[in-house]
């Protein structure tokens, strides 16, 4: 037939047209095709792709007949067929397959298998189409086999189907090696490698008539094998590079699962970041899919990712896992990994309008209120003010800022700056207490520094149906029309990529939005909180925040101090922690002791407001007593004078890039009890580099 009259769309299509249909030669492979001796070595593709020596098929059927009659225990040895077959026929033998069975095994619940396989039969669609059209008189069938060695697909010859028919060569047929003896597909899952098996290198006598070729699927994100394609018929079809055309079609398939696994988890992060606004990135968080199987992971135990990756998951696994979704109860779970969940915060994530997954988030030692408990301590401005404990000057200048911005509707845009834990939170809900005209006034945060890239435009400003792959079938607003008429909190605006900044900039100046894949522009009337941990000037200096956007953002700015800067502030929040806890707990509050409270007082509180509130509740579930005393306080809250000299008792904000980098040298050789190769290895320098620092600083480091 001509080429002409095939039309295939891939390389491979042409390659298998050229091989299937070229003229038919007898069943003998040429007597060249030879290869070296395969001992000690593991299974491998170059292994099976070349015989050890020439096919002949007296010799071949006297192997078989000999190590079936037990007269010669080593004829494969003997006679001269490959490891790969003779290795196949001990194990075939030695599981007591009958030798004179002449059909595979049928499966009759194939629904079942083909919903379970419904991925791996969609990645093989676009291949087999193709591919089907190619082999109608060929004289050549493609199977597709799951995990288990099931036939879930056939395509090819019609009358090579039809014969496959009489071995059960056909969709539920069973093709392992433990039930039908070598053939294509069963050695090819045993070996985890492509294989050829002809004619009467096949173990059971039934099925001598054919030659197959089979090659291993992987499933891309944990290389499990999860199926087999296989290129069967009648042995005047061998062709000695029938297994390259075979692990084609299986790298074919890979790729189009690896697009089907890299577009589901873009639809569960998006899914994530819309349902989970509380994750932080500080927290572990672990996203599954339907079947249990991590697809995105961050800050999260190895240990329970190995619990994941050594439990694969079974059909009853995978149905305690939905139940486990739709009714977040653990008791349902018994393996491993899924006990070590019942501890984290859980999320089910729906997508296409099915249950598609879960968003498993480990949090940091902080406590989270849950959204609840955000909108009631958001539900009055006058008390927000209230919640910020603290006199010191420059926290009341920073509330004071807050309250007037909350006070007046002319301020549209706000910038808080912070060190991470000094309660940017509550300057937000100071504001927006001003924002709302009525009580039902929208209040929408969005973390940037939780979103993958490629979803940051989708998130902000929402998108069409279509817009892009993996969107929402039936479109989705962004964060500014969700917040319209009230407040959208940027947190963590610095993370915010460089290729987005000027959508964003575009819409504080328009106030309008337009959706990804839509040329309709919406009018917004937004009240945008912006806070960052960095300093966004030097962000701006050094080119990584845009300057017409760092001007936009902060026509307000206001300074949120650390904690070592707010002196007996430190007194006030232990006091109001320590009531809290003892109420929360039911037990009676605790004693400080003057000399525990001189140390906390002097202390740098690196970790700021967070860090302290954790150290109180720690004192309350972990201390017996009520007294709390110097020799209590955890081991970094007795630095040695030495090392107090280090870092000052109150830290000024750096005024430059020199004072910054002095600051953070100090901070690391404190934290590193002044072990210089540890320093060095955490601000990314050489250690020369660190020595010479010190000299450039005047930092001292006898006691080192």
């Amino acid at each position: 037939m001509a080429r002409t009259n095939w039309p295939p769309k891939s390389a491979f299509g042409w390659a298998l047209a050229d091989a299937i249909s070229a003229p038919r030669r007898a069943a003998r492979p040429p007597d060249d095709l030879k290869g070296g001796d395969a001992a000690a070595r593991g299974p491998r593709t170059e292994e099976f792709s070349t015989p050890p020596c020439a096919y002949d098929e007296h010799t071949t059927m006297k192997a078989w007949e000999c190590l079936l009659s037990g007269e010669a225990g080593d004829g494969q040895r003997r006679f001269p067929v490959r490891p790969l077959i003779g290795d196949s026929w001990s194990r075939c033998a030695s599981c007591g397959i009958d030798a004179r069975q002449r059909e595979a095994p049928l499966n009759h619940g194939i629904d079942a298998l083909i919903e379970q396989n419904r991925d791996l039969l969609a990645a093989a669609r676009r291949s087999f189409g193709t591919i089907g059209r190619l082999l109608d008189g060929t004289g050549a069938m493609l199977v597709l086999a799951d995990r288990n060695g099931v036939l879930i697909d056939a395509i090819g010859d019609r009358r090579t189907l039809h014969d496959g028919m009489d071995i059960n060569l056909s969709i539920g047929g069973k093709w392992t090696e433990d039930v039908v003896g070598t053939n294509g597909i069963g050695t090819a899952l045993w070996a985890g490698a492509p294989v050829f098996v002809h004619a009467a290198e096949h173990f059971c006598a039934g099925i001598k008539s054919w030659t197959c070729a089979g090659a291993p699927i992987r499933e891309p994100f944990d290389n499990s094998i999860i199926g087999v394609v296989d290129l069967s018929g009648h042995p005047d079809i061998f062709r000695p590079h029938n297994i390259g055309l075979v692990a084609a079609a299986a790298q074919e398939i890979e790729k189009a699962l690896a697009e089907q696994r890299n577009e589901e988890r873009a639809r569960l992060l998006e899914a994530f970041i819309s349902s989970a606004p509380e994750y932080r990135r500080s927290d572990g968080l672990l996203i599954v899919d339907h079947r249990g199987r991590p697809i995105y992971c961050h800050n999260v135990a190895e240990s329970t990712l190995r619990a994941f990756r050594a439990n694969p998951p079974t059909p009853a696994a995978e149905r305690r896992l939905v139940r486990f979704l739709e009714s977040g109860n653990g008791a349902e779970l018994d393996n491993d990994a899924m006990l070590a969940l019942q501890n984290c915060h859980f999320s089910p994530l729906q997508a296409d309008n099915g249950m598609r997954g879960a968003a498993l988030v480990f949090p940091t030692r902080e406590a989270r209120p849950s959204t609840a408990a955000r909108r009631a301590d958001a539900d009055g401005s006058d008390s927000q003010a209230n919640c910020i404990i603290g006199e010191s000057p420059a926290l009341r200048r920073a509330i004071e800022i807050a309250s007037r911005v909350a006070a007046t509707a002319d301020v549209t845009s706000v910038l808080i700056e912070g060190e991470t834990g000094v309660g940017k939170e509550l300057f937000t809900r100071l504001i927006h207490g001003g924002t709302r005209h009525r009580s039902d006034s929208p209040f929408v945060t969005l973390n940037c520094g939780a979103i993958t890239r490629e979803l940051f435009g989708s998130e902000l400003f929402g998108h069409v149906p279509g817009a892009f792959t993996g969107a929402s079938r039936d479109g989705k607003p962004g964060v500014f029309e969700l917040a319209n008429g009230g407040a959208l909190c940027l947190d963590e605006i610095g993370e915010m990529p460089p290729e987005i900044q000027p959508f964003l900039l575009r819409v504080l100046e328009e106030r309008v939005v337009r959706r990804l894949g839509d040329s309709r522009a919406r009018p917004v009337d937004v009240r945008l909180i912006a806070s960052t941990n960095r300093d966004l000037r030097q962000e701006v200096e050094q080119g990584r925040f845009r300057r017409d956007l760092f001007y936009r953002i902060s026509a307000v700015t206001i300074h949120v101090p650390p904690l070592r800067e707010r002196g007996d502030d430190v007194l006030l929040l232990i006091e109001h922690f320590n009531s809290r806890f003892a109420a929360r707990l039911g037990t009676a509050p605790l004693t400080f002791a003057a000399e525990a409270l001189d140390i906390l007082r002097a202390y740098r509180w690196p970790g700021n407001v967070r860090e302290l509130r954790n150290l109180v509740e720690k004192l309350h579930i972990l201390w017996r007593g009520t007294r709390v005393g110097p020799e209590d306080l955890p081991a970094e809250f007795h630095a040695r004078p030495e090392e107090a000299a280090l870092l000052p008792a109150t830290a000024p904000r750096p005024h430059s890039i020199e004072e910054a980098e002095c600051q953070a040298i100090r901070d690391v050789l404190l934290a590193e009890k002044g072990n210089l190769s540890r320093a060095a290895q955490k601000l990314g320098i050489s250690r020369p580099t660190l020595y010479r620092k010190l000299d450039q600083f005047g930092i001292r480091r006898g006691f080192v």
